[in-house]
């Protein structure tokens, strides 16, 4: 429709598609919706609501080709004719987030760094545990890791609007910024030579945990980064822990740290 203002990359959104997730948002008074993208030509009851619920929020409806709401979901299968823009209101991206990062007490920053994660549920839980625990920011490359879509959102149970986002392109590119400004590259592996007991070892103020794909780990690109590795001490000959389990151990052990008596990771 005529009068919307151009969709711009930096906008704090996370896009939502399919009838029922998009609905679902326009339901949720807490969301704010910023537009809404429906395939020309599309017709239903679901998108007749959709429709509907928009205009009673006065949200702007912009109708477009198969190919643009595609494009604008990343899902070419499953967007079923329409995508919203739901606001996310911490989502950054990463130079922002340093900036804002830089000085004074905001120094202190811990972040999760998800490396080739590919399953939504994972990236979902990772998201919600790093919230709760009070993490400073989980950065999300955009290649090569699971789109930030309905399926994330609902592993996470919603809390992704309201989580502290950091986007970038890789995440080899991210942890060279992040190094760049005094962040210490930590790896999450049992099996790495010298890795240290997660409850034991010293924590560093300014940390990016690095967390690898669900089968392989790390990548090659990422792996190199690392400057220093810590396992979860596991028993009765478990090898390994799920990446979203072993992401809320980190998140939770940084916050046990600061809330103890010297308040230092």
């Amino acid at each position: 429709m005529s009068g919307v203002p151009p969709r711009s990359p930096r906008d704090r959104y996370l896009t939502v598609y399919g009838r029922m997730p998009v609905l679902e948002a326009l339901g949720a008074s807490e969301r704010q919706v910023a537009r809404v993208f429906v395939v020309d030509g599309a017709r239903g009851d679901a998108v007749d609501r959709i429709l509907a619920a928009a205009a009673e929020r006065s949200v702007p409806v912009e109708r477009a080709t198969v190919e643009r709401v595609a494009a604008l979901a990343r899902n070419g299968r499953h967007h079923q004719g329409v995508a919203a823009d739901v606001e996310a209101p911490n989502l950054a991206p990463l130079a922002t987030f340093l900036e804002r990062r830089s000085h004074g007490r905001a120094y202190r920053t811990s972040v999760l760094v998800l490396d080739a994660v590919h399953n939504p549920a994972n990236v979902g839980m990772v998201l919600r545990s790093a919230t709760a625990a009070g993490l400073e920011g989980v950065v999300v490359p955009r290649r090569g890791t699971a789109e930030l879509g309905p399926l994330v959102i609902k592993a996470s149970a919603g809390v992704a609007f309201n989580a502290p986002v950091v986007r970038c392109e890789t995440a080899a590119g991210a942890l060279e910024e992040l190094v760049a400004a005094r962040f210490e590259v930590v790896g999450l592996d049992a099996a790495a030579r010298g890795a240290e007991d997660l409850f034991l070892a010293g924590l560093p103020e300014r940390a990016a945990y690095v967390l690898g794909n669900e089968t392989s780990g790390l990548s090659p690109a990422v792996g190199p980064m690392v400057g220093r590795w810590l396992r979860v001490p596991l028993a009765r000959g478990v090898e390994s822990l799920n990446i979203a389990a072993a992401a809320t151990l980190v998140a939770f052990e940084v916050a046990r740290r600061r809330s103890g008596p010297a308040g230092a990771a």
